[in-house]
């Protein structure tokens, strides 16, 4: 068992990079698309909510084989300088996990956006500030109120990782599946990486919860102001 483990265990700093970079990605794309949605006009809303749709509507699974193996069903892209990422497995998981996650988070931004009290609206726009400054005021301090949901998110896009072995991506899953094409001890070998993965949840979520309590403290501050 011990040495399945350390083969296994070989998978993990590709899917923490993957993590990493996805959600990083992600993060980006998401404020772009939170302002677009808020400030754009409706075509672009219209376009914005399409993706949304296409990306939160279907399985992450066919989006990695979409994302991996579509693009080389056309010639002008296979012939094209595109086609050196497009061919690359790790840039398609990096760029599935991260248009996957952008869909999801840009849903929570938003709607933080939209729940931020009527009077700080009103407030900015008696300082005379238009609606593009108003936000760049204001999202951040809808983004600490996002963060308890955008924390499962990232968790969610650290298990989503693992359909990378899929299009042969040697993650954690990736290690499993090779090792069970020569092994066929299923019990063992996918209990040990289901194991890797809780123990990895368990101390982000730990993590995550002790940055909410940080991020989050001025809201008991001002409770107790309050009362």
């Amino acid at each position: 068992m011990f040495d399945y483990f350390l083969i296994i265990a070989q998978g993990i700093p590709t899917s923490l990079l993957l993590t990493f970079v996805s959600l990083v990605v992600a993060f980006f794309m998401a404020l772009g698309l939170t302002y677009l949605l808020s400030l754009g006009g409706k075509c672009v809303k219209l376009m914005v909510k399409s993706y949304l749709t296409l990306f939160t509507g279907t399985p992450l699974l066919v989006q990695f084989f979409l994302i991996y193996s579509g693009p080389g069903q056309f010639e002008w892209i296979t012939n094209s300088p595109l086609w050196a990422l497009l061919s690359n497995a790790w840039f398609c998981a990096m760029l599935t996990l991260a248009l996957n996650s952008a869909a999801y988070s840009t849903l929570l931004f938003h709607g933080a956006v939209k729940a931020i009290p009527k009077g700080q609206w009103e407030s900015c726009a008696s300082l005379g500030l238009s609606q593009l400054q108003t936000l760049k005021i204001l999202i951040p301090y809808a983004l600490k109120r996002a963060l308890p949901s955008y924390s499962n998110e990232i968790i969610l896009v650290f298990k989503g990782t693992s359909l990378a072995s899929t299009i042969t991506i040697l993650d954690i899953m990736g290690y499993a599946r090779q090792l069970y094409g020569t092994e066929y001890d299923a019990l063992t070998i996918y209990g040990l990486a289901g194991a890797i993965y809780l123990v990895i949840t368990g101390i982000a979520t730990l993590l995550l919860r002790k940055l909410e309590r940080k991020v989050l403290a001025f809201e008991r501050l001002e409770t107790e102001k309050a009362t």
